[in-house]
């Protein structure tokens, strides 16, 4: 098992975030969290990827409780935050990452390509749009072919290109996903299997199809 979530909690002071999300990420298993904004969609990949722990329950990332450097050099995270380091060119950044993961330097130049910024890699990213930093940032997190990809909202922000390349490079993508959306055709796009977040509470859990009808049944 890729990853497990049993009963998971979340307070942020009064706020609960999070009030005993259940869910497990199989091997090459793609699933998308689906929910309106505020639902706690962000909540639970942070505290998947590390970024936050838990108040409550119990999670396992590739069988260990600790997310720690072992575990992270096995995941691949876009998330609101880009990660970038605005003072460096594309190609820094990309570099100084490759280095953490031991990667070379051919695998740079064909992510760069793939997401159309190797012409632009020698300017710094805060000249780049926001659609641009937000490709670089989906670059970044493939570097490491990673066994388990964590993509928060990845359309935010990005161009026509931008969605058209990311949705080409995830179709031949094999490793396990975790995709969040408030998109109901973008779950249905990516994943095969879909979970309804609502209030902090996993409220349906099943194949990424018909989302519109059931969405409406179990989340309005």
């Amino acid at each position: 098992m890729i990853a497990e979530l049993r009963n998971i909690e979340k307070s942020f002071g009064r706020f609960k975030a999070l009030k005993g999300i259940t869910f497990s990420v199989g091997e090459n298993e793609r699933i998308a969290l689906l929910g309106p904004n505020g639902s706690g969609k962000t909540t639970t990949v942070r505290i998947i990827s590390g970024q936050i722990r838990p108040t409550g329950g119990e999670v396992r990332v590739f069988g260990k409780k600790r997310i720690d450097e072992e575990v992270k050099k096995k995941l691949g995270v876009v998330s609101h935050n880009t990660f970038l380091y605005e003072d460096l060119t594309a190609y820094e950044n990309m570099k100084f990452f490759a280095g953490l993961y031991e990667v070379g330097e051919s695998r740079i130049r064909e992510l760069l390509e793939e997401f159309g910024l190797w012409k632009r890699r020698h300017d710094l990213v805060r000249n780049y749009s926001r659609g641009m930093k937000q490709r670089l940032s989906i670059a970044r997190a493939l570097l490491n072919e990673p066994e388990l990809l964590i993509l928060d909202e990845p359309t935010t922000g990005l161009d026509v290109e931008g969605r058209t390349r990311l949705f080409e490079t995830l179709s031949s993508y094999t490793s396990a996903m975790i995709f969040t959306t408030h998109n109901l055709q973008e779950a249905e796009m990516v994943c095969e299997r879909t979970l309804l977040i609502k209030d902090g509470r996993v409220v349906y859990d099943g194949k990424s199809e018909n989302l519109e009808e059931i969405y409406r049944e179990v989340m309005e």
